[in-house]
């Protein structure tokens, strides 16, 4: 699992108690949570990110770098809480090679 925002030397608990902190402070929820990750272009990884978001209402956008290397997957998710937002970035981290921003 791959973090850009935050500190590197944090570890995953400490950073997304953190980040749940953050969620409930600069967001009302329930409402629509823009997800955005980088990973190696492959369907097989973009398909692995949609199953997360199955039973959630959601919207694609998905950009392919200069290259055709990497994509960038944009996910805006209809979410009830700072607890889904978490549980979401915690399974999306599973998946190798998706960077999470």
């Amino acid at each position: 699992m791959e973090i850009l925002q935050g500190n590197e030397n944090t570890n995953p608990e400490e950073f997304y108690k953190s980040l749940k902190e953050k969620l409930e402070n600069q967001h009302d929820f329930p409402e629509d949570y823009l997800f955005k990750f980088i990973i190696p272009t492959d369907q097989a990884r973009l398909t692995e990110i949609y199953k997360v978001f199955d039973g959630i209402k959601f919207t694609l956008g998905n950009r392919e770098s200069k290259n055709g290397k990497y994509t960038a997957c944009n996910v805006n998710a209809f979410v009830l809480d700072a607890d889904q937002v978490i549980k979401i970035y915690q399974e999306v981290a599973k998946i190798e090679g998706v960077i999470l921003l």
